[in-house]
């Protein structure tokens, strides 16, 4: 759900609506024209009642703790999840896990299809819901049908390996639109309708069954104002300053912010500072490491062990490099406010950003829009992020080569001033013109929204 649960100060529980770009995009389109969002609400047990805010219906959807376990921790995050990204950890396979998948998706289906009207739009958002296009057409066939995937979409041979293919395939092709992050993936996605369903394509439309179904790439963005916005203001720059400050004054702060995932290269980027470190081409406390790592799907066994890897890694560096009250790295995992990261991004000489496997990542395009004001930064940015196909100045590299990012990293962290000025105003101009609000307005209007409907 677009909101979250908070306890004022009376002590009563009330909904306050979430930051976040898919939030910012879709509310003015919501708001105009009486939309519903349907959603978890988080928890489990019974869902609340349906409700009204800042102009937006609300309709939650319960899970119980045992589809928690089985359908979000296990189908999608479990599985899906790591199948998607190229198989970074070994995908679980568990039938109980699909049964709760399928179950979880019909109830999405029943719940849009009880609240739109004749002929609504209905845009159906990522990975956890890939079932639902087909069952709500099953449902309601007067709809228009769109879906977005915001993580990669595997390659045929990697797709195949998952049990459950053929009706995930089926259920996205239920959609009229299926959107992607990247041109890549929409391919992969029509060559696979022909593989393992034997349909036939023109480009990136889909015959199916007489039915055209279209595939596309819309690279999602940031709500690039509000960043820049918040970056200008006088208690995010003076946070910036006291971070600076509180770190010991060094001459260059790189700078991680990423959930714990074992997809986001969080270990590798660290042991390319401990190598440089050790090469003596940086030096701490000269140069100080401030990774957030916020906390993950802290149940799940590969994130358990993810956590004890990096901060053995993070431990190691400190011991080998740190001083008494200047360690080399500053370890944060704990979650941070937009203001807090936004002062951070502020703070930072250079911003790491090393995914093995990445949809988009929207802190890279943070970081670029919040430098607005500030000049300067660098950002080290793997090939294999979504965002690397539009921040081409970035200091692009390899995560899986080790001395490649290292490589990287030591151009961003000597570049020149003026040199970084001219690759951040390049990206700068790119994001603005390509923000949050033109992603959902392109894809509706591809969708077949009229433009007068979109935001």
């Amino acid at each position: 759900m677009p909101v979250d649960q908070v306890v004022d100060e009376t002590g009563a529980t009330q909904w306050q609506r979430s930051p976040g770009g898919l939030v910012t995009a879709l509310h003015p389109v919501l708001a105009s024209h009486q939309g519903t969002w349907v959603g978890w609400a988080g928890g489990t047990g019974e869902a609340p009642e349906p409700f009204e805010l800042d102009g937006i219906k609300l309709h939650p959807v319960p899970l119980s703790d045992s589809e928690l376990e089985r359908y979000y921790e296990g189908q999608s995050n479990a599985t899906i999840w790591p199948l998607y990204h190229d198989a970074v950890e070994q995908p679980q396979f568990r039938r109980s896990w699909r049964e709760a998948y399928r179950v979880v998706n019909a109830r999405f289906a029943d719940a849009a299809s009880d609240v739109a009207a004749e002929g609504a739009t209905v845009w159906i958002q990522d990975y956890q819901l890939q079932l639902v296009p087909a069952m709500l057409r099953e449902r309601r066939p007067d709809l228009r049908i769109g879906f977005f995937l915001h993580i990669p979409f595997p390659p045929i041979e990697l797709f195949m390996q998952m049990p459950l293919r053929a009706e995930v395939l089926r259920g996205l092709l239920g959609a009229e639109l299926v959107g992607f992050q990247q041109k890549l993936a929409a391919q992969n996605f029509v060559r696979l309708s022909r593989h393992l369903l034997g349909l036939r394509y023109e480009g990136n439309t889909i015959d199916v069954n007489g039915r055209k179904v279209k595939a596309g790439a819309f690279p999602i963005s940031i709500d690039v104002a509000e960043i820049e916005r918040l970056a200008a203001t006088d208690a995010v720059q003076a946070r910036a300053k006291q971070i600076r400050a509180e770190l010991g004054d060094p001459e260059k702060i790189i700078l991680g912010v990423d959930r714990l995932d074992y997809t986001k290269g969080i270990e590798l980027r660290l042991k390319a500072y401990r190598e440089l470190l050790a090469d003596g081409k940086l030096e701490a406390p000269g140069t100080v490491m401030v990774q957030v790592a916020t906390p993950s799907r802290e149940r799940i066994g590969h994130y358990q062990n993810l956590r004890i890897r990096v901060e053995r890694e993070v431990g190691r560096i400190n011991g080998e490099y740190g001083l008494v009250g200047q360690p080399a790295v500053h370890y944060l995992h704990q979650s941070y406010s937009r203001t807090e990261l936004v002062a951070l991004y502020c703070a930072a000489d250079v911003m790491m950003v090393t995914p093995f496997r990445d949809g988009m990542n929207l802190v890279a395009k943070e970081y670029v829009a919040a430098r607005t004001g500030a000049g300067g930064g660098a950002l080290v940015l793997s090939e294999f992020a979504g965002a690397a196909s539009e921040l081409r100045q970035a200091f692009l590299c390899n995560p899986h080569d080790l001395d490649g990012v290292k490589d990287a990293l030591l151009r961003a962290v000597n570049v020149d001033r003026t040199e970084a000025n001219r690759r951040m105003r390049i990206m700068q101009r790119h994001l603005r013109a390509h923000d949050v609000s033109r992603w959902a307005r392109t894809f509706l209007s591809e969708l077949g929204v009229p433009a007068e409907e979109t935001p």
